[in-house]
């Protein structure tokens, strides 16, 4: 398949990246505005004619779109920018496909947190309401509906997929497990106190490796139904508690865990757990346990503490 990833540079683009590689797909991978990365063209998603120019001559057969900002704290404080590039950046590519390659798929990802809070006992499906309660997952329902919108009106081959959360390495230290391994490997090197920092430990999540997420993203533009939406998630409730003390665990320290109120988001959603028939009954099921994904974590962090302290200090070498 010839496939375009546009957000290729992010923490889940590289892993996407990867699996199509592994897979025999040849790829365009089409970068942030201000990336740096060698990855691919640098590319703005709400430039129309940058966006056509560089998906045309490709005549892809597919097109997952992971351009836009993914923390829910940075939507919270620049909401225009959320909506301009998780909105209407999202329409932008249901646009230039259409009119430069019709014939595409595209995968657009969504988020679990367009479900709001999931009751105890319950697990979301794609059947229930949407009812985003930040900014962050209000564009990205309005990114679905647009995109479903085009699928109705104009053919286009539409899949939604609504990722839950998902852990590995790569992510940036701005999300929790990244920072938590982060601090752990400084009481570890002796380089802090032995006092781990965190945020709600009750909010109750569900997990996948980041490898199964895009494992998932490539089975869907081969299998998923045209104008279907999809949960890639385990259907498996765990706290974040648990996912603090087995990083704990994993990584071998004696750390106290102490809560830090500048930690704590005042409108988290206490539960969001998906239902993962739907894709599950394609054929599609998670490879990789979440324990692995956290010790890749681990593992990243370590090397990233090491060459932090080999590198000189600065006006040095």
């Amino acid at each position: 398949m010839r496939v375009v990833v546009t957000g290729a540079d992010g923490f889940v683009g590289r892993h996407l990246i990867d699996h199509l590689t592994e897979c025999g797909d040849d790829v365009l991978a089409l970068t942030g505005p201000r990336s740096s990365s060698q990855l691919g063209p640098s590319v703005d998603v709400l430039d129309d004619r940058a966006l056509r120019g560089a998906i045309a001559p490709f005549a892809p057969d597919a097109l997952v779109n992971l351009a836009g900002l993914s923390s829910i704290a940075e939507c919270d404080a620049d909401p225009m920018a959320c909506f301009r590039v998780n909105l209407l950046g999202a329409a932008g590519v249901c646009l230039a496909l259409r009119d430069v390659a019709p014939r595409a798929r595209l995968v657009l990802i969504g988020s679990g947190e367009m479900y709001g809070p999931v009751p105890e006992g319950k697990r979301a499906a794609e059947s229930d309401p949407l009812v985003a309660t930040n900014v962050y997952a209000a564009a990205k329902v309005g990114a679905e509906v647009a995109a479903i919108a085009f699928h109705r009106s104009d053919g286009l081959d539409v899949v939604a997929a609504r990722p839950f959360n998902h852990l590995g390495p790569g992510q940036r230290t701005t999300f929790s497990v990244p920072s938590f391994a982060r601090q752990l490997e400084a009481i570890r090197a002796r380089r802090a106190v032995g006092v781990l920092e965190v945020g709600n430990l009750d909010a109750v999540r569900d997990f996948l490796h980041v490898r199964d997420v895009v494992r998932a993203y490539r089975f869907l533009i081969e299998h998923g139904a045209s104008g279907a939406s999809y949960n890639v998630c385990s259907g498996e409730a765990r706290t974040i508690r648990s996912i603090v003390e087995e990083l704990i665990g994993l990584s071998g320290v004696d750390a106290r865990i102490v809560v830090d109120p500048a930690r704590v988001r005042p409108l988290d959603i206490p539960r969001l757990v998906g239902n993962p028939s739907r894709l599950w009954e394609l054929g599609w099921k998670p490879r990789y346990a979440v324990r692995d994904a956290l010790a890749g974590v681990l593992t990243e962090a370590e090397g990233q503490m090491s060459q932090a302290h080999a590198a000189p200090p600065p006006g040095v070498g």
